[in-house]
């Protein structure tokens, strides 16, 4: 998702990091946008926003109840509207514009100064526009994964004023920091397309806004089985095919990593599938369609960081690993703490980010992005991507805390017991499925 340290992989990430030193914040013309890179990066964001909207609204709204489907939608297809504005506004510009150590500059605050032949400095074979509009959508789905978490009981408004405060005080530094050029880039972080930008910020989030606004009413107690699983297996194919842009487009080009990255993306999806259906299988003695789709997110979200540092063969071990690790989370874990994660943002999203990106320092390959991690002899790779982790789980978790008690000073983060108990989608917009 646009790293400097982690897009330029055909060099060594302290060779991006020096190209982004030497970079003014305004942002120059280049002499060659190339015509392949443009078309794929084309098709690459198409893919991403389509993750949003219907891949995730889908996915979201197949697990809930029937009173919430549209609320749930409502959530997904408000981050894309709102997300986009703030984003043109000035989230590009403090994100990538720029090389502070915490934010960027005000530079293309609005897009001032864009023209058709300018580019930005980590994706000089692309116009800047494209490079803006592929970060966009990362931004749009990272904000809206957090609201799973809060499913089925946060009111309407206090979800659009905590989605604002989170993008510009979470979702903005953590893409500065991590692909900006900013101080977690400069010790040399790795995160090909969003294992800590997004997956970890977003799980991490969610968590804490689960147990701030606390369980759904009849949690533990009644049923709260999903309305139609049909919609979730299809959300999930959308996303499944939409992470090749999210994954392939963080190459920023036609080019083999990009091949690369979707290959190893493909195979942990399956491998997180199957680990996860063969584990409920021995456990439950059925496989269920709900654990597979989670099996095959989680290793989508777990190989994202890794996806174009890594062999193919690594992305089915990742792969496993994930499948393993968000069941054990979205289990054992869930129930020994007895926290309300609806939608298991945290166990799957935010695990596997996590994962994702420690095992990035574990398997990164030199021949292939360009980092050694700690199967190639250095160690220090590793440290770097756990001190990245704890950056990040402090960052997110502290900035939502916070949020949550600002936007609750000033509306009622939950909807009254009655309002749950009618649905979010009669008390909230008025409208509802029949």
């Amino acid at each position: 998702m646009g790293a400097f340290s982690s897009r330029a992989i055909s060099v060594p990430a302290a060779t991006a990091l020096a190209a982004v030193a030497s970079t003014s914040p305004a942002l120059a013309a280049t002499p060659g946008i190339d015509a392949a890179d443009t078309a794929w990066m084309m098709v690459a964001t198409a893919l991403v926003l389509m993750m949003t909207v219907p891949g995730l609204a889908l996915f979201y709204s197949g697990m809930v109840r029937k009173k919430n489907v549209l609320a749930t939608m409502a959530q997904s297809l408000a981050a894309v509207v709102i997300i986009s504005i703030l984003w043109v506004a000035f989230g590009y510009s403090l994100s990538f514009v720029g090389d502070g150590p915490w934010l960027g500059s005000l530079d293309r605050a609005f897009l001032a100064g864009l023209s058709l032949d300018s580019v930005h400095p980590a994706a000089k074979t692309i116009p800047e526009s494209l490079f803006m509009l592929y970060q966009m959508t990362f931004a749009i789905i990272t904000v809206a994964l957090v609201a799973g978490s809060v499913a089925d009981r946060m009111r309407f408004s206090a979800y659009l004023m905590f989605s604002i405060g989170w993008f510009i005080f979470v979702y903005v530094p953590l893409a500065h920091w991590i692909w900006g050029g900013g101080f977690l880039a400069s010790i040399g972080v790795i995160d090909f397309a969003g294992g800590l930008v997004v997956h970890l910020s977003a799980g991490t989030g969610g968590l804490v806004a689960a147990l701030v606004m606390g369980q759904r009413q009849g949690y533990g107690a009644e049923n709260l089985a999903p309305f139609d699983l049909s919609l979730a297996v299809i959300g999930t194919g959308l996303l499944w095919v939409g992470w090749f842009g999210f994954n392939g487009g963080s190459a920023l080009g036609a080019n083999s990593h990009a091949v690369m990255a979707i290959l190893a993306t493909h195979l942990a999806a399956c491998a997180g599938a199957i680990t996860w259906g063969a584990i409920e299988w021995s456990a439950r003695r059925k496989p269920s369609v709900l654990g597979m789709i989670s099996g095959a997110v989680a290793g989508l979200g777990t190989i994202t960081p890794a996806s174009g540092f890594v062999a193919p063969w690594h992305g089915i071990v990742i792969g496993v690993i994930a499948g393993a690790v968000c069941y054990w989370a979205c289990t054992w874990l869930k129930h020994r703490f007895k926290y309300d994660d609806s939608l298991d943002v945290f166990g799957v999203h935010g695990i596997g980010g996590l994962t994702g990106t420690v095992l990035a320092g574990v398997f990164a390959t030199a021949a292939i992005g360009g980092v050694a991690g700690l199967l190639e002899g250095h160690p220090r790779q590793l440290l770097v991507q756990l001190y990245g982790v704890a950056v990040t789980l402090v960052w997110s978790g502290g900035v939502t805390y916070a949020l949550l008690k600002l936007v609750g000073a000033v509306v009622p983060l939950r909807v009254s017991r009655a309002q749950e108990l009618e649905g979010l989608d009669i008390s909230q917009h008025g409208e509802a499925l029949q």
